[in-house]
């Protein structure tokens, strides 16, 4: 469902449709790897703007640090941080959030193909 309230809504959307073709193509199972590729290519197929596995500059203070591989960024505002495990955990989330924060990004999403099911979760940091 696209929010107007939040930001990005209409792009997080399309990103978990293509993350929901993945899944019901390829199920739960493989590696992360696997569904980051297939990711990759189902989001082409779609149109969307993205980078894949791109170093990205960890800021502390507004003062660079560091750099740290993301899974995807999409059309330069949303992360996307994959993982295929059996559940998500509060460490997970808490990667998602620091990422945001480090990289200077307002929007990310979690998306976990280890499940049954999808499972997906929205993160917007706060100002």
């Amino acid at each position: 469902m696209i929010d107007t309230r939040y930001a990005y809504s209409a792009l997080t959307k399309e990103i978990i449709g293509c993350a929901m073709r993945v899944h019901a193509t390829l199920g739960n199972g493989f590696p992360e790897v696997i569904y980051q590729r297939s990711l990759a290519v189902e989001m082409s197929y779609a149109g969307l703007p993205f980078e894949r596995e791109i170093d990205r500059t960890v800021f502390y203070r507004n003062e660079p640090v560091g750099a740290r591989r993301v899974d995807f960024l999409v059309d330069n505002v949303v992360l996307v941080e994959l993982k295929a495990s059996h559940e998500l955990t509060n460490l997970h989330h808490a990667q998602i959030i620091n990422y945001l924060t480090a990289f200077q990004l307002e929007v990310g999403l979690l998306l976990n193909f280890g499940e049954k099911s999808l499972s997906y979760k929205r993160f917007v940091k706060s100002h």
